[in-house]
């Protein structure tokens, strides 16, 4: 027993000695350690390929005009025509590609940066209708009011001016961010109205039918310029000296005479100087 217990001592001592021995990096090698955190500090920039979905609302895109052709109409004044849901909703989809340019501050594995974001796409919807409702009014009458609208939208270019926050793991940098969505969109609208009073009183002689009447008005400009808000969630991975792949998903609202909203995501690359 007791040679057994000095040759065991031997051995450990023997052990040590070659362990002191070995290099650094094999000696560390043997444990584990905590992953570097990567350097996400500065500039960057990178471009992007996208695939968008986005709703636009027509339903109260023609209400304007309608209001403008029947300023002073006595029907209107009763029964708000101008206010009849005419259009609906239109869903659009479409490709894109754009880049990014931004720069981060970080505070160990903390984050936050400010960033402008931009998308060139095609992405168009359109809607049309219209309704046809006849009143016992004035007195005496029975007057007819059609209403029609029709409105088209193609948002080709929008973005966002954000700021965001992440919290980096190694190589790993998820982040969410924030801020104001920006757009430049053709916008095409057309209301009409026609009226018709047709008399069925009993004056003596009769008194004549009003109407009836066609009246139309047209907002074709070209290019609207639409802001809102935007926000989403994303990730980039840091690959080699600064090189990075980004996933990243982004909701936009744009408040306009369409009311419309996009959901994209994209797939990027991007370069920290």
């Amino acid at each position: 027993m007791r040679k057994f217990m000095l040759a065991a001592a031997m051995f450990g001592t023997m052990s040590c000695a070659q362990a002191a021995d070995m290099p650094d990096f094999l000696r560390g090698s043997l444990s584990s350690s905590p992953s570097p955190t990567v350097n996400w500090a500065g500039g960057y920039i990178g471009g992007q390929a996208s695939h968008g979905v986005a709703d636009m609302d027509f339903t109260n895109s023609g209400q304007d005009l309608l209001a403008k052709l029947l300023n002073n109409v006595d029907l209107e004044q009763q029964f708000n025509i101008s206010k009849w849901p005419l259009n609906s909703t239109a869903h659009a989809s479409g490709s894109g590609y754009g880049g990014f340019i931004g720069y981060n501050f970080q505070w160990s594995e903390a984050l936050v940066g400010i960033e402008l974001n931009y998308t060139h796409g095609n992405l168009f919807g359109a809607s049309s209708g219209s309704q046809a409702r006849t009143f016992m009014f004035p007195a005496n009458y029975y007057s007819t009011a059609y209403a029609a609208s029709s409105a088209s939208m193609k948002l080709t270019d929008f973005g966002s001016l954000r700021v965001r926050g992440g919290y980096a793991f190694g190589s790993f940098l998820p982040y969410a961010f924030a801020g104001v969505a920006m757009g430049q969109a053709n916008i095409d609208r057309t209301a009409n109205v026609n009226l018709f009073y047709k008399y069925v009183g009993t004056a003596i002689p009769p008194l004549p039918d009003i109407g009836p009447s066609n009246n139309s008005l047209s907002d074709n400009a070209n290019a609207h310029f639409v802001v809102g808000y935007a926000g989403g969630l994303g990730l980039d991975v840091m690959l080699w000296e600064g090189l990075f792949l980004r996933a990243e998903w982004e909701y936009l609202r744009f408040a306009a005479t369409v009311d419309t909203t996009v959901n994209t995501v994209r797939v990027g690359v991007g370069y920290k100087f």
